[in-house]
C-alpha cells in the first residue's frame, strides 16, 4: 500500500518528528535551508508521509500569514518547507503532500502562497498554482519594502477570496531572516 499524508499541528508533533522533518529539509535543499527558514515553517498545519518503517519520506507546511491586497488584508495560507527525500522522488509523494495542504488552504484561507525554487516551480504549476505576476513587497518596521528579488517566485491559489489583480501587487507581513 503506498504511504499517506498525515496532518497535524506543530503542537501536536514530537520532538523526534519534528527533528526529522528539519533534517529531511536540510537534506531537500542541499543544506541551502537556514534555521530562519524551519522556523517559517512552524506554528501550522504540517504534512507528513512515512514509509512502512517510519522513516520521513515527504514534508510541508501550511502557516498562517497576512497580505495586503487593494487595501484588504487577507488571511494566506502560506506553504513552506515542502520537501521529499532523494531517494523517494518522483513517486508523486510531493503532490500527496500538497494535496493535504491544498485542502487546508482552500477550506481556511482567503489565499494560497508559497516562494518556490526554480526546481519546484513545475509540481506548482502542474497543481494549478499560479505564478504571480505583480509587485512583492512586505510591511517591514520603516512601512512597506519592495522586493524584487521575490518577484516571479511566489506562486498564489486564489481560495475564498476569488481572483486577485496583480496590478495592486501583494504586501506580506513582515518576518525575520528571508522576509517571504
Amino acid at each position: 500500500m503506498a504511504p499517506t499524508p498525515r496532518t497535524a499541528h506543530t503542537a501536536d508533533l514530537t520532538s523526534a518528528e519534528l527533528a526529522a522533518a528539519r533534517d529531511l529539509m536540510g537534506a531537500s535543499f542541499d543544506g541551502g535551508f537556514a534555521d530562519e527558514d524551519w522556523e517559517h515553517a512552524l506554528g501550522g498545519i504540517h504534512a507528513l508521509v512515512h514509509d512502512e518503517t517510519g522513516r520521513l519520506l515527504a514534508h510541508g507546511s501550511v502557516v498562517m500569514r497576512r497580505a495586503l491586497h487593494r487595501g484588504r488584508w487577507l488571511r494566506v495560507g502560506y506553504v513552506e518547507a515542502v520537501g521529499v527525500r532523494a531517494d523517494a522522488r518522483r513517486h508523486g509523494l510531493g503532490g500527496q503532500v500538497l494535496g493535504a495542504l491544498e485542502r487546508i488552504v482552500d477550506g481556511g484561507y482567503d489565499l494560497g502562497a508559497l516562494s518556490a525554487s526554480a526546481d519546484g516551480a513545475s509540481l506548482y504549476l502542474a497543481r494549478g498554482w499560479q505564478r504571480w505576476p505583480g509587485r512583492i513587497g512586505a510591511l517591514g518596521p520603516q512601512g512597506v519594502v519592495h522586493l524584487p528579488d521575490e518577484e516571479g517566485d511566489v506562486f498564489v491559489r486564489p481560495a475564498a477570496v476569488g481572483s486577485l489583480d496583480p496590478s495592486d501587487g501583494l504586501v506580506f507581513d513582515w518576518r525575520d531572516g528571508d522576509v517571504l
